[in-house]
């Protein structure tokens, strides 16, 4: 409905009347600017109130329900003969009813496949940004960015596929529920399984060389370093002994070499996007998807920070704590972490697309992957948070480096920015430890943001930019959003209303305030 008011006040007013409208409008409180020059005078009212940016260049296509399915059936099917349909797992499936990805979300951009050289622009306008946060923000920002604009999102499926099948296989090995690196199992301990059950092969052998341990135990079934450089082919190393007959089986389907090159292409511009981050001192947030995309993003991300947050942290992954799985993940990927000697970053988030995850999932016949309610998703989210304090509290004590573990509390709840700052204080966490941050969206919740950024918090914005145009599609779906959203803050809209009154008595209507502070 928002986008087709949109495009009547346009034919009504024609393009300049138009824009001119939005940007003192809807545009003009929620968008930052049209470019990375135009942005700056935001950048530096938000710098002058101690809020820094993480930038996001918002521009979505503005495409039909039916051209989005198709080019997402179409991007999300294999052109391999040896896909076995019959053994596949629903929830990694694309179902052309869930093929608009924008149905039921507004708070996500949304990006549809349409070919190699699109990733391409994809990549390049990700390192523009990477550049815009360089020189605007003496370094402070943060650029956001997605993975499903960088490649096939058919890749994302088959991996966030072997990644489920790889757990529900050592379950199966050793029996419980959870992730492998949580059993503390040896090789040791697989080669004698094997060799109870008569299997003792030389390919058995090649497969217990590969697997990822350390002295606590094995962390992956798979050389998953190998991901983010050129060593090896996905469906030749994704295969396990099968415990029935001792031969080894994919778990996996075999991929077409064009399809293997279009994965190495993904990586690549990632890559190219996180060492230039790297180059320029800017970090990168990898945003949360849909749970049939997840694991494969959560790994590849994992994979990144392995790589380049040797130092310091660079890359951060995004958890959505609506998910009743959120509290297990970061828990071990916080291990992992620590296991792998590597700064690990996560911005905690509630999420964005439950709507649509649940209408799926019970449509596509597999567990809703959704806490049941608010509640239980707020309880998600502080344990989470409490367990990502626990353990920075522990680097402190030990006398080793806090920053390992760095935390963005993105929530535009104020119970939960107001319990995040209690549990500091109680475990003795200061703002200048910069371990941990907040945050909030462009034109939401300022009376949570400037007074954090004012009292010293590491304070953020997340700040779309972007042509008038081409960001009013990803702007329509907000639109419904924050009416959604507004029925709830009261707060906020009262606030609002009192400086309304108070302008017009003290005759400032357009009165801009000022600041002096300087970001942590």
């Amino acid at each position: 409905m928002q986008q087709k008011l949109l495009k009547i006040a346009k034919a009504v007013l024609g393009d300049k009347l138009f824009e001119m409208l939005m940007k003192s409008t809807f545009y003009g409180h929620f968008v930052a600017g049209e470019d990375r020059w135009k942005i700056i005078p935001t950048l530096e009212r938000l710098r002058s109130f101690g809020v820094k940016p993480i930038l996001d260049y918002s521009v979505e296509e503005d495409i039909s329900q039916e051209e989005a399915e198709k080019r997402e059936v179409e991007a999300s099917t294999s052109t391999s003969s040896f896909v076995n349909k019959e053994d596949a797992l629903p929830q990694y499936q694309v179902d052309k009813t869930f093929a608009d990805r924008r149905y039921k979300v507004n708070s996500a951009r949304t990006y549809f496949y349409l070919n190699e050289a699109t990733c391409e622009r994809n990549m390049e306008v990700f390192i523009k940004c990477l550049e815009a946060v360089a020189g605007a923000t003496f370094g402070t920002g943060i650029t956001a960015i997605k993975l499903t604009a960088l490649g096939r999102p058919q890749l994302l499926l088959q991996l966030s596929e072997v990644i489920s099948r790889a757990r529900q296989y050592f379950e199966e090995l050793v029996g419980g529920d959870g992730n492998v690196l949580n059993y503390h199992k040896t090789i040791n301990d697989l080669e004698k399984y094997y060799v109870s059950l008569g299997i003792d092969n030389k390919e058995v052998k090649n497969f217990l060389k590969n697997v990822t341990s350390d002295k606590e135990g094995i962390l992956h079934l798979f050389p998953w370093t190998g991901i983010v450089n050129d060593e090896f082919q996905l469906s030749d190393t994704f295969r396990v002994p099968d415990p029935k007959t001792g031969q080894m089986r994919r778990l996996i389907s075999q991929i077409p070499p064009k399809e293997e090159e279009m994965f190495r292409n993904m990586i690549r511009r990632l890559n190219t996007i996180v060492k230039t981050a790297e180059e320029l001192d800017v970090r990168i947030m990898v945003d949360a998807e849909q749970t049939y995309f997840q694991p494969a993003i959560s790994r590849i991300t994992l994979e990144m920070m392995r790589k380049y947050n040797k130092d310091k942290a660079i890359v951060f992954n995004t958890y959505q704590c609506y998910l009743r799985e959120a509290f297990r993940e970061v828990t071990t990927d916080l291990e992992q972490a620590k296991r792998q000697n590597f700064y690990f970053g996560a911005k905690l988030v509630r999420g964005a697309y439950m709507e649509q995850e649940r209408a799926r999932a019970e449509a596509l016949g597999y567990p809703d992957p959704i806490n049941p309610n608010f509640d239980a998703t707020t309880e998600s989210y502080h344990k989470t948070l409490t367990e990502c304090l626990r353990r920075i509290k522990i680097l402190k004590d030990c006398g080793e480096d806090a920053k390992k573990i760095g935390i963005m509390v993105a929530s535009h709840n104020e119970d939960t920015v107001r319990y995040a700052i209690q549990k500091m204080k109680e475990i003795g966490i200061s703002p200048e430890d910069k371990v941990i941050c907040f945050g909030q969206l462009l034109g939401m919740c300022d009376y949570i943001t400037f007074p954090l950024g004012q009292s010293g918090y590491s304070a953020y914005k997340y700040i779309p930019y972007g042509p008038v145009q081409e960001v009013l599609p990803y702007l329509s779906r907000r639109a419904q959003e924050n009416k959604g959203v507004l029925k709830k803050i009261q707060k906020e809209k009262r606030l609002l209303l009192a400086e309304i009154f108070r302008r017009m008595r003290t005759g400032q209507l357009f009165y801009k305030p000022k600041g002096n502070y300087v970001p942590i």
